[in-house]
């Protein structure tokens, strides 16, 4: 049981001239262990970021210290908080915090100062005057209490292994206020960290950052980790058991990186023949995205009770050392802790890319079947329901924000077809520009300034796309009606949506894997320029598929053949163009013609621009187009007879 006389350590608080002070009593009913029904996710009803503390000052750095015995749910703390008035001096300053803890006192310069703790969850601290704007300044909350059980995912659990006590917090999304006052937004990181954890001898404490020291007395000991790195509240966290430690390394250029390992005992073997995963996957990560953002400390992970994985920063929590399991909470480190969704509107940005990045380890380190098998899946998931959007309308419920379907795979599925859109470079220089940009490492982000970093690297404008496939709901069904006449691959590519009231129209572009006995290639059909095309493909066409690498989100499409025509054979006309580029006239020249024949401009959908009658001859023949009117760009011209085509160039204008 929670003993009442285990008391905080009695450390000198620096900055601002505080002192420790007499803790009061634990009230006895307070004592017992408190058990409440845990639920997956609750639904909530507040403010967007689910915080009750107006933006009026700036976080600085934390001191927390937190005594815990993981075979009692119950915590007594001390949270000193330093923080900076912004742009209005003030006369008081507000956590949140669940009232169904109990703040024993609160010191401000070394003096208790009075206070209020609302219905709202809002603790309201007094000063006896203001402190200025830019003005750096701390205060220091006492408290105790059994932590509601139930909030989000569980916020602050107490549970078994193998007969062992565990305790850990999970505080995502809304649930840090319910054991620690802090400001509980996606607007404000605090500067810097360190935690003490004071637990019974014989436990080890998992935590954010470096572990600095372990101190005891021979009943207790003190653990104590410090955090050099900005960080969001739903991030700080630690967990208490029996663990047993060893730290695999990943090197990198400018040395290697600590990943330290805690396991339960009786898990422990088997952790270790598989966590050394961890190295490739974080080799990969810092080749994709950029070096490893907390490489001068470390990385971790802790076992505990939850059914998955929390992305802790730089000390993930889990379930079992999966594969999948180990690079999404990693690739997390990067995508959700040093940048971190400003909106959980946006958690696909963290959610999504933790997402997509486990998928590339699948791509780079197996099969191309598994990677293929990890993308099919994905997409059923997505196109098992009509409708839903990446976008998250009601963060009122957590359900919703973490919804597996749309936050996670098809989160990940608006990166896939982002990276088939840009190209492969084009796409990691500009998602390693997103994690790299000043204004937002170590910050937070919405999805416009990811949309702006892909712009500015590619050039292109992403509007469309993300007004469609991230606010937009559905997917598209694509029917494919195809014939192969005189070496043409034509027909069209008809298109329907699953949510026509959001969106009557996909315009990404969709690859069609044509294939033949002894070849076989990949055109790009661009919806936006009509249904009809056209394309010269100089082979015996067996079967067509629409995207069969699964690139981009689409479902229940049809491939129809409406002739079975052979191909045509082709007629070396020796073919010649001049000038190309063409400014005005463009000048064709050819070997005799077998029969009469229509000489052919196509743009590069296929469609026909422009067409000019040939008659049979046994001379060599030429012939003048007028390319006035044509607009710049690319054109293909061929010479096509009744049951013969020439060769196709290239024409530029």
């Amino acid at each position: 049981m929670f003993n009442k006389n285990l008391t905080l350590l009695a450390l000198c608080l620096i900055g601002a001239q505080m002192s420790t002070a007499q803790r009061e009593a634990l009230p006895e009913e307070l004592q017992t262990q408190h058990c409440y029904k845990a639920e997956a996710a609750q639904s909530y009803f507040q403010t967007e970021n689910f915080s009750n503390v107006g933006d009026t000052y700036d976080v600085g750095y934390l001191r927390c210290f937190w005594a815990v015995d993981p075979a009692v749910h119950y915590i007594q703390g001390q949270v000193v908080s330093y923080f900076t008035p912004k742009t209005n001096p003030l006369g008081s300053i507000d956590f949140d915090f669940s009232l169904n803890m109990t703040v024993d006192s609160v010191l401000y310069h070394g003096q208790k100062v009075p206070f209020n703790h609302s219905a709202n969850d809002v603790l309201s601290i007094g000063f006896p005057g203001f402190v200025a704007p830019g003005q750096l300044d701390s205060v220091a909350v006492f408290y105790q209490g059994a932590p509601a059980v139930g909030q989000g995912f569980g916020t602050f659990q107490t549970s078994m292994h193998s007969n062992t006590p565990v305790l850990w917090t999970l505080s995502e999304p809304y649930g840090a206020k319910e054991w620690w006052p802090c400001k509980q937004s996606l607007s404000d990181k605090a500067d810097s960290l360190d935690v003490y954890v004071k637990a019974p001898a014989g436990n080890k404490v998992a935590g954010n950052g470096l572990l600095v020291s372990v101190t005891g007395n021979g009943s207790t000991a003190v653990h104590h980790w410090h955090s050099k790195y900005p960080i969001a509240a739903y991030l700080v966290a630690f967990a208490v058991t029996n663990y047993e430690e060893y730290t695999d390394n990943v090197p990198y250029a400018g040395g290697s990186i600590p990943i330290l390992n805690y396991w339960y005992p009786e898990y422990v073997d088997q952790a270790q023949s598989e966590s050394g995963a961890s190295v490739e996957i974080m080799q990969l990560f810092n080749n994709r995205a950029g070096l490893y953002p907390f490489y001068e400390e470390k990385y971790g992970h802790a076992q505990f009770g939850f059914g998955g994985g929390m992305e802790h920063q730089t000390m993930s929590f889990m379930a079992n050392t999966g594969y999948g399991l180990i690079a999404h909470e990693m690739a997390h480190q990067w995508f959700g802790d040093k940048i971190t969704c400003g909106s959980w509107q946006h958690i696909w940005l963290n959610e999504g890319f933790a997402t997509y990045f486990e998928g590339l380890c699948r791509e780079h380190y197996f099969s191309p079947q598994t990677w293929y098998n990890w993308k099919r899946g994905k997409l059923n998931s997505i196109i098992s329901q009509p409708g839903g959007s990446v976008f998250v309308p009601d963060t009122t419920n957590i359900n919703r924000i973490f919804d597996g379907r749309l936050s996670y795979n098809k989160g990940a599925y608006l990166l896939n077809m982002l990276r088939w859109k840009l190209g492969d470079s084009t796409f990691f220089q500009g998602i390693r520009e997103y994690v790299a940009d000043p204004n937002l490492a170590f910050g937070y982000a919405k999805t416009a300034q990811l949309q702006a970093h892909l712009e500015s690297v590619s050039g292109q404008n992403l509007t469309s796309f993300f007004e469609q496939w991230f606010y937009g709901e559905g997917f598209p069904t694509y029917t494919l009606v195809w014939a192969h006449n005189k070496g043409f691959f034509e027909g069209t590519l008809e298109q329907s949506t699953s949510m026509p009231a959001s969106v009557p129209f996909f315009d990404i572009p969709v690859p069609i894997r044509v294939y033949g006995s002894d070849q076989d290639t990949t055109i790009v059909l661009y919806p936006q320029t009509g249904n009809a095309f056209s394309v010269f493909l100089p082979f015996n066409i067996d079967s067509v598929k629409i995207d069969p690498e699964l690139w981009i989100i689409s479902g229940n499409n049809q491939v129809i053949q409406t002739s079975n025509t052979n191909y045509t054979p082709l007629v070396d006309l020796g073919l010649r163009i001049s000038p190309n580029p063409v400014r005005t006239s463009l000048h064709v020249a050819g070997h005799a013609l077998p029969s009469d024949a229509v000489l052919r401009v196509r743009d590069v959908s296929g469609k026909t621009i422009l067409t000019a009658t040939l008659q049979a001859q046994e001379k060599d023949w030429k012939k003048d187009l007028d390319f006035r009117q044509m607009p710049p760009g690319v054109y293909l011209l061929s010479v096509e007879g009744q049951d013969w085509t020439s060769e196709t160039i290239k024409v530029l204008k």
